[in-house]
């Protein structure tokens, strides 16, 4: 039996989402985290990416405990997918769990899943090698915790996604006694944020956005609209504040946000006075300079709030003139190109647009390097294993790591799926296990693959060219083929292109008359090479022979 501590990240190293890590010992496993990760320009049709938990699926009995750090979508999005498989109880605090359970019940998952709820400094025996200790952190989120986790072989820190920030919105600052204490215990390895790993200073206190907020409200002319994740519980409450301090009345859209704000005010988290609240159909019989509407789609998502809005197509809503809108969130990598656009159709429709790079609406849930710094001196780590970051980040991480005395032999900088061995005396990369994405389409979850991918991406750049060809039983062609082209040519121009696709498959018909084995694909190389020939375009061929 393997007695050495195994830690491997299924998500979140190498990549910014998806987070899932896996602590092992003997035969036991805790899992942390399990999120989604937004698609990348050319992952065509798909929702969303979940991390490969395949390594999970034989080892499913294993399993004690799924911990969740938070409840932003990056590290609890996949557990309606992930939970079909594992039946292992979900620890969250109460807020986590109720923004989790919200998710549970508009998935589809059948079964029941067990979530159990702890508060920042309890303790949590888990199977019989662990030992769980919940403590606070201060992030974009209230209720968020990283964990202590000791095991035979040592005891091990995970930081979630954190900031040292003293004057957080919730009033509760980071527990930096708990994080000295297991200093003093001595931690065999740290696993810590790297997402703001290349940025100097120190990250901004979610406070220093009350002063832009409040100065936009004293200043906006008509109705203001703000947009941010459903889950950040915090923003819906400064602007219910600033929102009441100012005589508007808040009206709160997008499916998810309403579900998680009537669940945050049940549990205590939210604050709002039931005047301020009206319902979005309201709106109309209020003066502009009354209301503020707050949505979903900051990251510029096409069926989101604040997307329809963009394209004019809400059913409900439109942006008028003098409008002011607020995209309260950091673009996530590899969306900007999306929420830039978006931003620019609503300016394109008169609105007053104000985002991050213009203005002080969003600051960073996440350690800049300073805090980075006094991380690792406050736990002082022999091991350090940067997560939740690109390599860049992680690297970056390493790098500030060797500088504070951490010897470069003692930091592993790996990607998703490389496995950790690690001891008192030793730390060992282990090879990197086969796999890659979990691509959830609509209902589906991992049913479709890059070939799949690739396909819909040849559709999107070349289009199709269907034919249908009809032969009798010498091998004759019967009437003209039937041919169709989807996004391939301009209706005006395919006359000509169809008549010499329809004399290039008589001729291959002729050709090898009799010898029907393979004709389709003989006539598919055929048209691919003249269509190229004519057009300088390679759109998918199928021809179908009956």
């Amino acid at each position: 039996m393997n007695t050495k501590l195994r830690i491997i990240p299924l998500g979140g190293c190498g990549e910014i989402g998806k987070n899932m890590t896996v602590i092992e010992y003997e035969d036991e496993i805790l899992v942390i985290d399990a999120g989604i990760m937004f698609p990348q320009n050319d992952m065509l049709g798909v929702d969303a990416i979940i991390p490969d938990y395949k390594y999970l699926l034989d080892r499913l009995d294993n399993i004690v405990a799924v911990l969740i750090t938070h409840g932003h979508e990056d590290h609890v999005g996949a557990l309606p997918h992930v939970m079909r498989d594992i039946n292992a109880p979900i620890y969250a605090t109460p807020l986590t769990a109720g923004l989790i359970d919200v998710k549970m019940r508009r998935s589809s998952l059948k079964k029941e899943v067990q979530l159990i709820t702890f508060e920042a400094g309890d303790v949590l025996k888990l199977g019989k090698h662990f030992t769980v200790e919940p403590f606070h952190v201060a992030h974009s989120i209230p209720d968020c915790v990283g964990f202590g986790v000791t095991t035979p072989a040592g005891l091990v820190v995970h930081t979630g996604d954190y900031k040292f920030d003293h004057t957080p919105a919730d009033g509760w600052p980071p527990d930096f006694a708990k994080l000295a204490e297991f200093s003093q215990r001595g931690v065999l390895c740290l696993l810590a944020d790297s997402t703001n790993a290349d940025r100097p200073g120190w990250t901004k206190s979610e406070r220093d956005i009350e002063l832009a907020f409040d100065k936009m409200f004293r200043d906006a002319p008509g109705r203001i609209i703000v947009a941010s994740f459903a889950s950040l519980i915090s923003r819906i409450q400064l602007v219910a504040d600033t929102a009441e301090r100012y005589g508007r009345y808040l009206a709160i859209t997008g499916r998810s946000m309403r579900d998680n704000t009537k669940m945050a005010m049940d549990l205590g988290y939210l604050k709002i006075d039931e005047a301020t609240l009206i319902d979005i159909g309201d709106i109309s019989s209020l003066p502009p300079q009354r209301v503020v509407i707050m949505a979903t789609g900051s990251q510029g998502e096409p069926s989101a709030v604040m997307g329809r809005l963009a394209r004019g197509n809400h059913n409900r809503l439109q942006i008028e003139e003098g409008d002011t809108i607020v995209l309260s969130a950091h673009a996530i990598p590899g969306n900007e190109e999306l929420v830039y656009r978006t931003i620019n159709q609503m300016f394109r429709r008169g609105a007053n647009v104000l985002y991050e790079n213009i203005a002080d609406v969003h600051v960073s849930g996440h350690a800049s390097q300073e805090e980075m710094k006094l991380m690792i001196n406050l736990v002082r780590p022999k091991y350090l294993l940067p997560i939740h970051g690109e390599l860049r980040h992680l690297k970056q991480h390493a790098v500030m790591a060797q500088e504070l005395g951490i010897p470069a032999e003692n930091i592993a900088i790996i990607e998703n799926g490389t496995p950790l061995e690690l001891s008192a005396e030793s730390l060992q990369i282990m090879p990197r296990m086969r796999g890659g994405y979990i691509f959830v389409d609509g209902d589906s979850v991992g049913e479709i693959d890059w070939p799949v991918l690739r396909d819909r991406e040849k559709l999107a750049q070349g289009g199709l060219f269907f034919a249908v060809i009809s032969l009798n039983g010498s091998g004759q062609m019967v009437g003209q083929p039937e041919i169709i082209s989807r996004g391939f040519i301009d209706r005006r121009d395919e006359e000509k292109l169809l008549e010499g696709a329809k004399g290039k498959i008589d001729q291959i018909v002729k050709q090898f008359a009799g010898h029907s084995q393979g004709l389709d694909k003989k006539i598919e190389d055929a048209l691919s090479r003249y269509l190229y020939a004519e057009t300088g375009r390679r759109p998918i061929v199928q021809v179908v022979i009956k």
